[in-house]
C-alpha cells in the first residue's frame, strides 16, 4: 500500500476511545501504522495536522485527518468491504457509551488511583474540561457511581442473553466496540473494582474475553515525524456529498469553526468542504504541511459559520 493511503493512527495504548478504534482495525483485519502520542500538551506532532484538536485518537489517510472515534469507525467503515459492523442503531450506542457509561466510569477509576496521578496530568485535564479535576469529589461520587456503572453493564448481559456471542449477533459490530471500551478501561485500571462490579454478570465477562481475542490487526510502529512527511506529501482525495437541506444553510466554501459539545472545546477554523447528516469537513492551509482535510463527526460536534460569512 503506498503511503499516502495507509492507514495511521495518532493514539496511546492506554487511551480507551483509541481501543475503539484498535478493535475496530482487528474486526476488519487491517493494516495500520501506530503513532504514539503524549498523553498530555504539547502534542507538536498532532495539532499541525487537525488545527488544534488534541484529543487521541486522530486516524491520518495522507491529507485526510479524522478527529474522533466516532468518525474514525464510520470511515474504517465506508473504506472496508465484507460483513458491516456499524448502522444506525450502532452508532447510537457509541454515544451512549462515549457520554452516559463513560460519565460513570471516569470518576470510579480516578476515585481509585487519582492520588497516583501525576500532577502535569490533573493540570492537562483541567485545562482541557475547562473543570477541576477533583479527586476528592470523584472518590465521593464513585460509590454512587458504581451503582449507575453496574446497571448499565447489566443492560450489556441482557442484551447478549437476546442476541448471542456479540450484542450484534454472531459478529461484532461497532456497539460491542463502544460498550467494551468502558469495560475494557475499568478492567484495565482497577481489576477488582471491574471484578465486583461485573460479578454475576457471566456473560458480559464471557464477552469482554472474545473481544479482546479480536486483536488490533496488524500494527506497525510510525516516527511522528514520518506521519507529518506524509502529509506534506499528500493531497487530500476524500470527496463528500454535501448535504443541501442542511439546516444551518451551511454551503461549502464557507468559514467556519468546529467545536466538540462536550469537553475540550478547542476551536477548529477553516473552510467547510462538505457537511452533511453524519460529518462535516473543513480544509485547512497547514504552514510546512500544505492543505489539509479535517474531518468531524456532525453528532456531538457544533459548527459556527465566520461572522458575516
Amino acid at each position: 500500500m503506498a503511503a499516502d493511503h495507509e492507514i495511521i493512527l495518532h493514539h496511546y495504548d492506554t487511551s480507551p476511545f483509541s481501543e475503539k478504534v484498535r478493535i475496530m482495525l482487528g474486526i476488519k483485519g487491517l493494516a495500520w501504522r501506530s503513532v504514539i502520542q503524549p498523553t498530555i500538551m504539547p502534542k507538536p506532532h498532532l495539532t499541525p495536522l487537525t488545527g488544534g484538536y488534541r484529543r487521541a485518537p486522530v486516524m491520518q489517510i495522507g491529507a485526510d485527518i479524522f478527529c474522533d472515534s466516532q468518525v474514525i469507525l464510520a470511515e474504517l467503515e465506508r473504506r472496508t468491504d465484507g460483513p458491516a459492523a456499524g448502522h444506525g442503531p450502532a452508532f447510537a450506542v457509541n454515544l451512549w457509551a462515549d457520554r452516559l457509561f463513560f460519565g460513570a466510569t471516569v470518576p470510579i477509576i480516578f476515585g481509585e488511583i487519582g492520588d497516583t496521578v501525576p500532577k502535569a496530568f490533573i493540570e492537562d485535564r483541567e485545562k482541557l474540561s475547562g473543570r477541576p479535576f477533583d479527586v476528592k469529589a470523584m472518590r465521593a461520587a464513585a460509590q454512587m457511581m458504581r451503582g449507575q456503572w453496574r446497571a448499565q453493564a447489566a443492560w450489556i448481559e441482557r442484551a447478549l442473553e437476546a442476541s448471542g456471542e456479540f450484542l450484534g449477533g454472531a459478529a461484532p459490530n461497532v456497539a460491542d466496540i463502544a460498550a467494551y471500551m468502558n469495560v475494557w478501561w475499568l478492567s484495565g485500571a482497577t481489576p477488582a473494582v471491574a471484578a465486583e462490579l461485573l460479578s454475576g454478570l457471566d456473560r458480559v465477562k464471557a464477552w469482554r474475553e472474545r473481544m479482546a481475542a479480536i486483536g488490533h490487526g496488524g500494527r506497525e510502529e510510525m516516527d511522528p515525524e514520518a506521519a507529518l512527511e506524509i502529509a506534506r506529501a499528500a493531497e487530500p482525495e476524500l470527496s463528500l456529498a454535501h448535504d443541501e437541506g442542511d439546516p444551518l444553510s451551511l454551503a461549502p466554501g464557507a468559514a467556519v469553526t468546529v467545536m466538540a459539545d462536550d469537553y475540550a472545546r478547542d476551536p477548529i477554523s477553516g473552510v467547510l468542504v462538505a457537511s452533511n447528516h453524519e460529518r462535516l469537513t473543513l480544509a485547512r492551509e497547514e504552514p510546512g504541511l500544505g492543505r489539509l482535510h479535517v474531518h468531524f463527526p456532525r453528532a456531538g460536534y457544533v459548527v459556527i459559520p465566520a461572522a458575516g460569512g
